[in-house]
């Protein structure tokens, strides 16, 4: 027997919020279909997670799911051959927490295709640590240097996990890194991982002109809205901008102005389909490129109890860096 958290829609009234509860007495039986299992050690705390931890729509698209869009630990049994028992894995998205049972438990079974073979030099604590949120800014790095920028590089939503995990990679790479956070109790933070510059989030708050004074040759946004309409209409002619959050809006008013007179380029971040080719490239520069100290230095460790109520916690920007969740715990 083992236990998750699940989430259960309220199917005689689809706008009342689902009702989410930790169940203590699963068997295998729960289990979806797939090729690998897992016995699962650790998941972490992301945005997505905290919707649907708090029953709000929009994650969760089945009747019944469990919750966690990450999930670390040790195969268990597998018939696909890519896959040994007892080897470390991982696996961001794919679906989990939205139609395949996600990361917040003992257990889970999933398509071979999603799984990656945790890095050699990266602990199944570490890999948990970095989850989603991680994976999504290096996913943002590697588009920020396929479009070939150097030199000044924005990060709105700092302090979240992606923004943190965008900082220490662009620092350690040699970018200068700008970041926008509304916190002013988290100066020194943002420091420690490399932020060489802090701007309020206020002054990318208001609708922006189509064009204003250009600041940087580059932005990574988790949060849309305002905030990346802003970031655009300020990046260097032939910058690239990254969208891979909607924290404050998932709506974008600006023009095409910075598009066809500077150049710029807004590239989507999607970690949920991402290519098996592209994950494997995404994890293997996570390990050679992320300072795991500081990594430590900003990941929070909480057992399952506590998950659910820490999903309100991340809504409500109170969470600072990365919240790994001990299933065990």
């Amino acid at each position: 027997m083992w236990r998750a958290i699940e989430v259960t829609q309220n199917e005689s009234d689809p706008k009342a919020p689902a009702y989410v509860g930790l169940s203590e007495q699963l068997d295998d039986s729960v289990l979806m279909h797939g090729d690998v299992t897992i016995d699962v050690e650790f998941s972490s705390l992301n945005y997505k997670d905290g919707i649907a931890l708090t029953g709000r729509p929009g994650i969760v698209r089945a009747p019944r799911l469990i919750a966690g869009i990450d999930l670390v630990g040790v195969v268990s049994a597998t018939t696909d051959d890519r896959y040994s028992v007892g080897q470390r894995v991982l696996v961001n998205g794919c679906g989990l927490s939205e139609t395949h049972h996600g990361g917040f438990a003992e257990r889970a079974r999933v398509l071979g295709d999603w799984v990656v073979p945790v890095p050699a030099g990266i602990g199944n604590l570490q890999a948990a640590a970095i989850g989603t949120a991680g994976f999504t800014a290096m996913l943002s790095v590697l588009a920020i240097e396929r479009g070939g920028v150097s030199g000044e590089v924005l990060v709105t939503g700092a302090v979240g996990g992606v923004g943190s995990v965008a900082i220490a990679l662009l620092a350690r790479l040699g970018f200068e890194v700008t970041a926008s956070t509304g916190r002013t109790s988290e100066h020194d933070y943002l420091r420690t991982l490399g932020a060489t510059t802090i701007i309020d989030r206020a002054e990318l708050s208001e609708e922006p002109r189509a064009l204003m004074k250009q600041r940087w040759n580059g932005a990574i946004d988790a949060v849309g809205g305002t905030t990346l309409a802003s970031a655009i209409a300020a990046t260097q002619y032939g910058g690239t901008v990254t969208a891979c959050g909607n924290a404050q809006s998932s709506e974008l008013h600006t023009s095409v102005m910075p598009f066809i007179l500077r150049g710029v380029t807004l590239v989507g971040i999607n970690s949920v389909f991402t290519p098996r080719a592209l994950r494997l490239e995404a994890w293997s520069r996570l390990e050679r490129d992320l300072d795991l100290g500081i990594l430590e230095g900003v990941t929070t460790v909480i057992g399952l109890s506590e998950t659910i109520a820490a999903g309100e916690d991340i809504l409500a920007g109170l969470v600072r860096g990365r919240t790994v969740v001990d299933v065990h715990e």
